[in-house]
């Protein structure tokens, strides 16, 4: 079970064959890291980590920013080695077998389906802040947002049902089912209004900079208080960490980059290193202008005594960045930049669309090669005979990215979907040093640099933010392995291609994409 180790040489065999162009030059890696990387984060969860790490979230978001970065090395040079679809699953495939590549596989429908969720759930806060603005209907509460879900249950005082986040999760479904596909130009146009947006931010935002707003500090300390899981400057990077996520765009374009080994780190830290200092900038502008200290401290956002907190302060007409849903909005507001603040919502509205569809078709990529390689049933892969779309696994997969919108908050959404990604992180960080001494005369067009150091720091930071997550985030994963090694066991043992003594090529499939997966932000 656990030898069933699909051949490295077999998935390279037509990889090899194709002549990628290498083309691109430091500072398109650069700029095309930066525009993956911005968006929905930074957009939705800065309210989050408010309430986490106060004005602390500074610091975390240069924690998130580092783990990512040495992470981003090593997903690097197996995403050289490997050029294929199928992301750290398939590199797992290839290096530490089947079993753990199901579990990567499987986690991987944390970090697309469950963050497509979490980013419709941003867009709702957005639209219905923007829609209030601009119109002042707003829908009623309980139809607004979901219930507030805990270990002791559920609390549907703060809404019952997330209708906004629910439309727009279906209406991308469906126009992916169609066949829509974003185009470079588009593509480059949505990038340019979210940069445009933040650095508004910045411009008007920093001079009216107040010092007294970042005191205290760090209201909940670096973990939180005793007996608290989540908060704090290190569990408000496990949740930031989510605004770093879409570095795959540099990773994955290893083979089409002049010296590699030069120019991919250059463009990975390079990317990293501007957007953190991007976020660092507009956290500070969200801090000195309005303040972003915790309702109470030791309260986790999106529980029901943070939303009774939140419900007591907007009664006496104070509504603190915290409490937002759609927190850089709110601010410009905040300081009498009501158009500005339209502009930014409606920044987020064009912009965060196109993320939801990005990760749709992800999660639909990842589900095609698992299909392909007889983990899931190949009918999940039947391609429309009109719209030339894999529409059934598209449809599934949108109706549960919209039920989680409904029914979550952004921030345990975000947090859930972490979960997920610093496990496929963590299993990239391990194949990479397995591979080394496994076969450490393979041709590597990227090597991360002093990978001894590197893969064991992004394993341990990798596991540092884990555990750091809500108590509630940190079991989903274990549960959903758990259930994804019954799926395994019940179906995937028996029709594994691999186990069979198939082994498939994927760039033969005609459904193979004629280029990587786009990237995530």
């Amino acid at each position: 079970m656990f030898g069933r180790v699909k051949p490295l040489d077999a998935i390279l065999a037509t990889a090899e064959k194709k002549s990628l162009h290498r083309s691109l030059g430091p500072v398109q890696l650069t700029l095309l890291g930066v525009g993956a990387i911005i968006g929905t984060g930074i957009f939705v969860l800065t309210a989050a980590a408010a309430q986490k790490a106060g004005p602390g979230m500074m610091w975390s978001f240069i924690i998130a920013g580092a783990v990512c970065a040495v992470a981003a090395l090593c997903y690097s040079e197996l995403a050289s080695m490997v050029p294929v679809s199928g992301s750290a699953y398939t590199y797992s495939y290839a290096v530490v077998g089947e079993v753990l590549a199901w579990m990567v596989g499987w986690a991987l429908i944390l970090e697309y389906a469950v963050a497509a969720s979490a980013v419709s759930v941003g867009w709702s806060g957005y639209f219905m802040g923007l829609l209030k603005s601009l119109t002042g209907f707003e829908l009623p509460a309980m139809l607004a947002a979901g219930p507030t879900w805990s270990l002791t249950g559920v609390d549907f005082s703060s809404g019952i049902i997330n209708v906004p986040a629910v439309v727009v999760a279906l209406a991308v479904t469906f126009l992916l089912m169609l066949g829509t596909k974003e185009s470079a130009t588009f593509n480059a146009v949505l990038v340019a209004i979210k940069v445009a947006a933040l650095t508004m931010f910045v411009i008007l935002a920093l001079p009216v900079l107040n010092t007294e707003h970042f005191a205290p500090f760090a209201p909940n300390g670096w973990f939180g208080p005793a007996g608290t899981s989540g908060l704090g400057i290190v569990g408000a990077a496990s949740s930031i960490f989510f605004a770093y996520v879409g570095f795959d765009a540099v990773s994955t374009a290893a083979e089409e980059t002049k010296n590699p080994q030069r120019n991919v780190p250059i463009g990975l830290i390079g990317s990293l290193a501007l957007c953190t200092v991007f976020y660092l900038l507009v956290a500070a502008g969200a801090i000195g202008a309005i303040g972003a200290q915790p309702t109470a401290l030791g309260t986790q956002p999106g529980s029901a005594e943070f939303t009774a907190q939140c419900a007591a302060l907007a009664a006496k007409g104070s509504q603190p960045l915290v409490c937002s849903q759609e927190a850089l909005a709110h601010v410009l507001r905040s300081i009498n930049y009501t158009r500005a603040g339209d502009l930014i919502g409606l920044a987020a509205n064009l912009a965060l669309p196109s993320v939801i569809l990005m990760m749709l078709y992800g999660q639909t990529r990842i589900f095609f090669v698992m299909a392909r390689d007889g983990l899931l049933p190949e009918k999940l892969a039947t391609i429309h005979p009109k719209w030339k779309t894999p529409h059934i696994v598209t449809l599934i997969t949108g109706i549960f990215v919209a039920i989680a919108a409904a029914l979550l908050p952004v921030g345990q959404l975000a947090d859930i979907s972490n979960s997920g990604t610093l496990f496929a992180f963590l299993m990239v960080s391990v194949a990479v040093l397995i591979l080394r001494v496994r076969d450490p005369h393979r041709h590597r067009p990227f090597r991360t640099p002093l990978v001894w150091v590197v893969a064991p720091i992004a394993i341990i930071g990798c596991v540092t933010l884990f555990f750091n997550l809500p108590t509630e985030a940190m079991l989903v994963l274990p549960i959903w392995g758990a259930i994804g090694l019954v799926f395994y066991f019940a179906y995937g043992y028996r029709k594994s291609h691999v186990g069979r003594g198939l082994v498939e090529v994927h760039e033969e499939d005609a459904d193979a994409p004629s280029q990587p997966v786009p990237p995530i932000s």
